[in-house]
């Protein structure tokens, strides 16, 4: 039964039976792709020689130490891993071998800079441009590129850097005699293999290095548990069991043994073993919680990724960790630590009964069931939360299962693809422990969903745990919980790395108190007409995507639904904008009209030449390679690239695959059926080579954007409006030329279907123009990555995100916890590193004798007028002299007509200014009030709800 409070792959009816083969078909449901086997007889060290790394997990040290000799000693080693939680306390143990080589120490893209000076100096000094800051650090290899003038440095030869600043580098390399720099040049980072010597275990034990260290708060802390687990170790093999739960004396007798075991390390042991510190390992020793598995599965998974492909740096080479501030502050008596032979029994004999029962009656909010959602579902199913007769789990999402879900999103099967995220995660959640109380919702948590996500709800609630993926869904939830004063238990992932961070009424500050920096954006002219990275290039063909085959199609139809409407609402725009509306509308319905496939052929053709050539020709006749701006300083400098037309031809595989692309995705918005003869090369080449591509001829005085500041590249005139009406009257001929009740289809880009060709367009267009700037081009895989925006998540970090949040659980379910107790987490399994930190308070405000916080809202009760709100906040000596509700002006003593609301109820006021009704399930309103005191001082004083039923 103990099983049961860690296990996902366990039920009641496995109980007895052998746990791999009870295990082995949920974990084979996880991936057909892999094959997973069961061996139930005794482990031989010969048996380990099949595989590329072993994880032990349930071992004495002397078996551990035996089967990592063999392991270490193997040609080639197999990467041994051991690992072990007991209670609040975890370890881990790494050996790859004598000599394992680190292909990628962090897994990030090698940094880049764009040249802008190199001197001819010993050593030489190289400059880059002020775009973007470089990463580099002392010490990097580098290798240059595209450099003109000193082409001595594009031999490709790596080469050692030191004094970086944040635009600069001295390159250890003497220039002198080199030629002189003249313009261009990439600077990319190489990545270095690095090798790492691994001790065997037994030689690891007696000198274990440096420990990687997870709280500075608890430096002293992972040499007394390296004593403490082999202590455990040897307490088993005297004893023959685990210390018994809350046994003092155990206890006693484990921390004898470790008393001896520190002693026998003589100048190498610690100063203080800690007693009260070991008597809590030894009470929850036989116990393995859930949220420990999780977070330890999560680093220990990483770890055989990184043994079997060289990716990122292994763990070196022992870890430990402990939470031992989950614990209960409040001292429980010893009886409310027996087993009452139920699931919890394990979690049981850590916490106790009380807190379990806290666990079972919580009212929880889990927002959002993707990666960190079905994690946090399987946690809390397994921890008994809101599995007891009170207890209520609420969880929501508005998204539906993808494919590309299922690498990390591990409630959901192949065949879920399709269904609502939170309706097949309950379901699974439920199958994990049947008492589970759950309703799964599939509204969007946001101000249109507060009629769904009302003040009951939100008031009636124990705990918040966010799973969102988007930093402004994360701040109206933040809002919510500081609104309502709950617990917000909030995590993200990205890639290998990790954070938690904590937000407790009136302990923490609240998620949106402190942001992280926003991305930087291209500049639109950048993107248009000047790329230098392939990210540009991407950015501009999703752009281009969108415009050709769903804002357009998608304009055509709202044209086609209500002629009359849509050209009242443009001649009323009569902007730009409007302007290039009904131009892209009349391309499409007439210049551009497709009614066969050979048309679409055609379009296609032409949009290659349009794409990649006329418009380059164009750029470089307004701007030809020797210009210059108006300070007389070379228009093509860093970071621009000057670009070269193509050349069109049926013998390019990438350019016919391109044409394919188009043609079929264009024939998909006319409706026009796709031939076979489309995927035959040669079929191909021969309708395009039927395609007539008129001569181009650059115009003078054509207008291209250079100002990296402007936001839009179309420019009004004050002929918009006259323009728009030639525009609908043009349109209105050719409507009448169309079959009746025709409608184009808009397409959505979905970059999860490899079969629908949007991810062969959009590498298409990238890559062509990357070709015109001489920029590296990307397979289609990465390119999805770019232009899907995909921000990668794997199984790994989640688990362990969630697990440290479930840790923090315990803490807020409890109710007793300082601030000091809680921990946010900032963790790269990559590297590995692990950064444990106390949340930050909250800012606290004073005046005279009172005092609050962000979470501090002031409630007056009673339906008062506006003057007894006035007067109401005088009594606090504080002044006030405007009232505001959302957007409206309520009251301002500036303005003399606002004396006559005095009299009246704020709530009448509220509705009469506000033009609205109250939400009916709302029976007070929120008003902010500017106040100042008796000096004319402002006060930046809480919100006031104001109730009046």
């Amino acid at each position: 039964m103990w099983d049961l409070s860690s296990s996902f792959v366990f039920s009641e009816n496995d109980v007895g039976k052998n746990r791999a083969l009870a295990s082995l078909q949920k974990l084979q449901e996880l991936n057909n792709a892999v094959v997973v086997s069961t061996l139930t007889t005794t482990l031989t060290k010969q048996k380990l020689s099949d595989f590329q790394a072993v994880v032990f997990t349930d071992i004495s040290l002397e078996k551990s130490l035996e089967y990592n000799d063999y392991c270490h000693n193997h040609q080639p080693p197999i990467s041994f891993i051991k690992t072990e939680v007991r209670g609040l306390f975890g370890t881990v143990f790494c050996d790859f071998g004598p000599k394992f080589t680190v292909f990628d120490v962090d897994g990030e893209e090698p940094h880049t800079g764009i040249i802008a000076s190199i001197s001819n100096d010993n050593p030489a000094l190289v400059s880059c441009v002020d775009d973007e800051r470089l990463e580099f650090e002392d010490g990097d290899l580098v290798v240059f590129s595209e450099i003109q003038g000193m082409k001595e440095l594009n031999d490709g030869k790596p080469r050692k850097i030191k004094s970086v600043r944040p635009y600069s580098f001295t390159l250890e390399e003497d220039t002198t005699n080199f030629g002189t720099y003249v313009k261009g040049g990439i600077v990319t980072q190489v990545k270095q293999p690095k090798v790492l010597n691994f001790k065997p275990l037994r030689a690891a034990l007696k000198d274990p290095g440096d420990f990687l260290l997870s709280d500075f708060s608890k430096f002293d802390r992972p040499p007394l548990l390296h004593i403490a687990f082999q202590a455990l170790n040897r307490f088993i093999c005297e004893f023959g069991r685990f210390p018994v739960a809350r046994s003092e004396e155990d206890a006693q007798k484990f921390i004898s043994i470790a008393g001896n075991i520190n002693e026998c390390l003589g100048e190498g042991g610690v100063e203080d073993i800690n007693p009260k510190l070991l008597t809590h390992f030894a009470f929850g020793a036989r116990a393995v919680l859930n949220p420990m598995a999780a977070m330890f599965g999560g680093i220990v998974g990483q770890e055989v990724v990184k043994a079997c492909s060289g990716k990122f740096h292994p763990l070196f080479q022992f870890f430990y960790f402990d939470s031992v501030e989950s614990l209960p502050v409040e001292p429980l008596d010893p009886i409310d630590f027996k087993p009452l032979n139920s699931r919890y029994d394990a979690q049981i004999s850590v916490f106790g009964s009380k807190l379990q029962k806290n666990l079972e009656d919580a009212k929880v909010f889990i927002v959002g069931s993707g990666a960190l959602g079905c994690e946090f579902l399987k946690n809390v199913a397994l921890m008994g939360v809101s599995c007891g007769s009170q207890g209520k789990l609420t969880i929501t999402d508005d998204d539906v299962i993808e494919k590309s879900n299922l690498s990390r999103q591990f409630l959901f099967r192949d065949w879920n693809i399709g269904q609502a995220k939170s309706t097949v995660a309950a379901s699974a959640a439920v199958s994990i422990n049947p008492q589970l109380k759950i309703e799964a919702l599939q509204n969007r948590v946001g101000p249109e969903t507060e009629c769904v996500f009302h003040d009951d709800f939100w008031e009636n609630l124990t705990v918040v745990i966010s799973a969102l993926d988007n930093v402004n869904a994360r701040l109206y939830v933040d809002q919510r919980c500081l609104y309502f004063q709950k617990p917000l238990l909030e995590s993200g992932t990205l890639g290998a790395k990790c954070n938690t961070q904590m937000v407790i009424p009136h302990l923490t500050e609240n998620y949106g108190a402190s942001r992280d920096p926003t991305e930087k954006q291209a500049p639109m002219c950048t993107v248009h007409s000047f790329p230098h990275n392939i990210d540009h290039c991407l950015t501009w063909a999703r752009s281009e995507f969108e415009g050709l085959l769903e804002k357009t199609p998608a304009e055509v139809n709202a044209y086609l639904s209500n002629p009359s409407e849509y050209a009242t609402a443009m001649r009323n725009a009569a902007d730009a904008q409007a302007k290039d509306n009904l131009e892209r509308i009349l391309q499409c319905l007439e210049q551009e009209k497709c009614e066969t496939f050979q048309d679409c052929v055609t379009w296609a053709r032409l949009r290659f030449e349009d794409y990649f050539v006329n418009r380059v020709k164009q750029l470089t006749f307004t701007f030809p390679e020797d210009a210059t701006t108006s300070t007389g300083a070379p228009f093509w400098s860093a970071p621009k690239r000057f670009p070269r037309p193509l050349q069109f031809s049926t013998t390019d595989p990438s350019h016919l695959q391109f044409i394919m692309a188009a043609s079929i995705l264009r024939a998909e918005t006319f409706g026009i059926p796709v031939p076979d003869w489309v995927k035959n090369t040669k079929m191909l080449a021969k309708a395009v080579e039927k395609v007539i591509v008129p001569d181009f001829q650059p115009k003078e005085g054509v207008k291209i954007e250079t100002d990296e500041k402007a936001t839009s590249l179309s420019t009004g005139s004050v002929d918009d409006a006259a323009v728009i009406n030639e525009l609908l009257f043009k349109l209105e001929r050719c409507r009448n030329n169309l079959p009746s009740g025709f409608r184009m289809k808009p397409i959505q880009f979905e970059k999860d279907d490899d079969t629908n060709y949007h991810m062969d367009l959009i590498a298409g267009l990238a890559n062509m123009r990357a070709r015109n700037y001489s920029i590296p081009e990307v397979d289609k895989l990465k390119a999805k990555f770019i232009a899907g925006r995909i921000i990668p998540a794997i199984a790994t970090s989640t688990a362990m995100a969630t697990g440290l949040v479930c840790l923090e659980l315990y803490k807020v379910l409890d109710g007793a916890h300082k601030v000091e107790d809680y921990r946010n987490t900032f963790a790269n399994l990559a590297l590995p590193l692990f950064s444990m930190a106390e949340p930050v308070p909250p800012k606290v405000m004073k005046h005279r004798d009172m005092s609050w916080t962000v979470w501090d809202r002031w409630i007056l009760r009673g339906n008062p007028t506006v003057r007894e709100l006035i007067q109401w906040l005088k009594d606090k000596g504080l002044n006030a002299y405007s009232i505001s509700y959302g957007s409206c002006l309520l009251f301002s003593n500036m303005f003399p007509r606002h004396k006559e609301r005095l009299d009246k109820k704020v709530v009448d006021v509220a509705r009469e200014i506000a033009k609205g009704d109250l939400p009916p399930y709302r029976s007070h309103l929120d008003v902010v009030v500017a106040c100042e005191d008796d000096e004319d001082n402002d006060i930046n004083i809480p919100q006031i709800s104001v109730y009046y039923r």
